[in-house]
């Protein structure tokens, strides 16, 4: 059996490495997931990810990369969720090294137990047509939990007019300025929806410093007396559109908060939301929609010509 040791990040001079690794899988999984350096640094700078003791990589014999694991743990005062990613380089997939980074996760992940007094899920995904690593997660003991579609919607059609309720109005987030309202306006919209986790304003500043953050791409629709009712946070990323030969936009975030709905504030600004991406030179609007979503999301993307193109599994293991 050959040697495999682990160890924690250590920084910066990691993130060629990782960032070949992960592109690497991805000449082989074709998941249309693949990253740079660039990308990595601004998913690792995540306020919810402590580096030292969430990101890990497993070496061979030759100190060549052949693994990587990232947990995410989102703070909570109730069950505890570690969000677990990973890749396992093509020449070293047996289920074995699968399996031991699955076990580091669940060891990390009863540290923090320990540390908080409070139960903890570790949670995983996959495409559902990658068999092999449904079949590793199932074997170390993740259900399947919930199904999410990919949905895409080509922007060269006619867009309808987004028509606002009487004395609702288009504007834009102030970034910084207004991230303790954009907050509110999330946790409001959201507390109610299937494995929510409560927005920061840590989080909303995180994003700010993303490289491809654009103001004008975060929409919101204010009500008559100035409440912040619903809002549409578009996103482009030139990167991602260069290696996977497309030129799509993401619908990253789209909600109206409770006491607004049922007006046609959503269905506004998704209309607005695509407007934008259309106006931002982008061909086809993108979204993931969970398949249970008891809101009717599902009906409006369909209503407005988004067709489903993946589906993803969430599956979750109680430690």
């Amino acid at each position: 059996m050959s040697i495999i040791t682990r160890r924690p990040y250590r920084g910066e001079i990691d993130l060629d490495a990782i960032a070949h690794l992960i592109n690497t899988c991805e000449t082989v999984d074709q998941l249309e997931e693949g990253t740079s350096v660039t990308e990595l640094k601004q998913s690792f700078d995540d306020p919810f990810i402590d580096k030292e003791r969430d990101l890990f990589l497993w070496q061979d014999a030759d100190d060549q990369l052949i693994g990587f694991s990232r947990l995410w743990i989102v703070p909570t005062d109730t069950v505890i969720d570690g969000f677990l990613a990973f890749r396992v380089h093509p020449t070293a997939r047996s289920g074995d090294l699968e399996q031991q980074i699955i076990a580091w996760a669940e060891e990390r992940l009863r540290q923090v137990s320990q540390e908080r007094g409070l139960p903890v899920n570790v949670r995983c995904g996959s495409r559902a047509d990658k068999t092999d690593r449904i079949a590793i997660l199932e074997r170390c003991g993740f259900k399947r939990d919930r199904y999410f579609f990919t949905m895409t919607r080509s922007l060269q059609e006619p867009i309808p007019e987004p028509k606002l309720p009487d004395g609702f109005t288009l504007g834009y987030s102030k970034g910084e300025e207004d991230a303790l309202a954009y907050v509110e306006l999330y946790n409001q919209t959201f507390i109610d929806h299937w494995n929510y986790h409560e927005l920061t304003v840590e989080r909303v500043l995180h994003e700010l410093q993303n490289p491809y953050y654009k103001p004008e791409s975060s929409l919101l629709a204010m009500a008559p007396d100035g409440t912040y009712a619903a809002f549409c946070y578009c996103h482009v990323n030139p990167e991602e559109n260069q290696r996977n030969g497309r030129n799509e936009g993401d619908i990253a975030v789209l909600g109206t908060r409770r006491g607004f709905r049922k007006q046609g504030l959503g269905r506004a600004m998704l209309l607005a939301g695509m407007q934008q991406l259309k106006a931002a030179g982008v061909e086809t609007a993108k979204l993931v929609v969970d398949a249970k979503n008891v809101s009717g999301a599902l009906r409006l993307y369909e209503s407005v010509g988004f067709s489903t193109v993946k589906t993803h599994i969430s599956l979750v293991k109680q430690l």
